[in-house]
């Protein structure tokens, strides 16, 4: 999750502000030798490729703010989160791939960085290579495993990742159920959020909100880095020297670099990235195999499917975008928790207007609901009515979205067909959708950061 201050960075190099400032900026991050020592590596592809890791250090925290968002354990020493990101060649689009840190992974033979003893190849979880070796046996392992050419190596912290969201005002995000894990801390309700720095931490580390575990905190730490591409792209930071440089050092004061990447690389990528906005970014995870693999002295591990996981890191090294793109973008819509195609309907129409029950239903189908039955008309009433069974409490709610201000009606045993009788009130219905599904493209899954925002 630290890995999104890192990311964010990059985004922040967009200001194109000179060279004179990015060298300012450039002191304030610690440096780390990656690359040390490495030998028969994958050949460069077109475009610029980072390693992006996230580590638990927490040690310039306050003991409040550990206490606060429940950061009090001891850290593992370890990558927490792995990011690969890739710039296009023509800096249009940034492609940012999670890597699961429970990843099988056979870490090369190399001098153990605790014990300083020689290590012969043996199997790991991914994110224990940090431990083993650093950074360095870190990007060995991540370009065995892909096959793509690692340009820089960028790692970040909690306190960084706290800092650079409370220096852009917090990140909005939406939710379309309740979020809470007591591990995290996290306690979200419905609708939109606007967190600060903690708060977001929780939101990207939280692991027990579901049975998705490492996955679905995988698509939130997503859609975390897109909401915070949408703030930062938006919120005028880029052309602001100044301000830019305020939040760039508050966002460093944890990072760490591979010696190369200098103010030079940070004033290219900037010129080349003054137009980036989240629909720039698409974002997917390694597509993995269906079932676990627990490995003597490992545990359990995650395996990468062979064939689309190859698919994905050759569109990488072929610079090849990753997200089917609509041909035109369609209404925007809100995001509802039950698909509409699951939400059974039934409309009458309660107006002194013919036909205008006849017209709801087609809107409500026309957004994806299941309308059933012919319309009647009733008597007529000032405000539509949402008669639903308590039973499908959540698929009212999906309905009531499309009929804004709508009287949501409770009927006990009305069964799974919620009835919509339209009032004087109704406008027009509102589109919806449940949350954006990623995207097949050759094998594997991705979406674009404009799918992933708030709406």
């Amino acid at each position: 999750m630290r890995t999104y201050a890192a990311a964010s960075f990059l985004v922040l190099a967009a200001s194109g502000v000179g060279h004179a400032l990015f060298t300012g900026v450039e002191s304030g991050i610690g440096r780390v030798d990656a690359f040390k020592g490495m030998s028969d590596r994958p050949g460069g592809g077109s475009g610029l490729n980072f390693l992006i890791v996230g580590t638990d250090g927490r040690d310039k925290l306050s003991k409040e703010e550990k206490d606060r968002y429940h950061l009090g354990g001891e850290p593992c020493h370890c990558t927490d989160t792995l990011m690969l990101v890739h710039l296009s060649a023509d800096r249009g689009r940034a492609s940012v791939v999670s890597l699961p840190r429970d990843s099988y992974a056979e870490v090369p033979a190399h001098t153990d960085a605790a014990t300083g003893t020689a290590r012969p190849k043996h199997p790991v979880k991914l994110n224990a290579a940090y431990a083993e070796g650093g950074p360095n046996l870190t990007v060995r392992t991540v370009e065995h495993m892909t096959g793509v050419h690692i340009d820089h190596y960028l790692e970040v912290d909690f306190t960084s990742f706290m800092r650079s969201v409370d220096a852009v005002g917090g990140v909005e995000i939406c939710t379309v159920r309740p979020l809470k894990d007591s591990y995290t801390g996290l306690d979200l309700p419905v609708g939109k959020s606007r967190l600060n720095g903690g708060q977001a931490l929780q939101y990207v580390r939280s692991r027990h909100i579901d049975g998705s575990a490492d996955l679905g905190r995988m698509q939130r730490q997503q859609r975390f880095l897109a909401a915070l591409i949408d703030k930062i792209t938006s919120s005028g930071v880029l052309m602001n020297p100044i301000h830019f440089k305020d939040v760039a050092d508050l966002m460093l004061e944890s990072v760490r670099a591979d010696a190369s990447f200098d103010a030079n690389d940070m004033v290219d990528l900037g010129q080349a990235m003054r137009g980036f906005t989240p629909s720039s970014s698409e974002f997917t995870s390694v597509p993995l195999t269906r079932t676990d693999t627990t490995v003597p002295g490992v545990g359990s591990t995650v395996r990468w499917d062979p064939v689309r996981s190859r698919q994905l890191f050759d569109a990488i090294r072929l610079d090849k975008a990753l997200a089917v793109r609509p041909a035109a973008k369609k209404p925007q819509a809100t995001v509802v928790d039950v698909p509409p195609a699951r939400v059974r309907v039934h409309v009458d129409n309660g107006t002194a207007e013919p036909g205008l029950g006849a017209t709801v239903a087609n809107q409500l189908r026309a957004t994806g609901f299941a309308t059933t039955g012919a319309p009647v008309t009733t008597a007529v009433i000032p405000r539509t009515v949402i008669a639903y069974d308590p039973r499908w409490d959540r698929s009212a709610r999906s309905l009531a979205a499309a009929l804004p201000g709508a009287e949501l009606r409770p009927v006990v045993g009305q069964g799974p067909v919620l009835r919509v009788t339209v009032g004087q009130d109704f406008e027009a219905v509102q589109p919806v959708r449940a949350e954006q599904p990623p995207q097949e493209s050759a094998g594997f899954s991705a979406i674009t950061g404009d799918q992933a925002v708030c709406p």
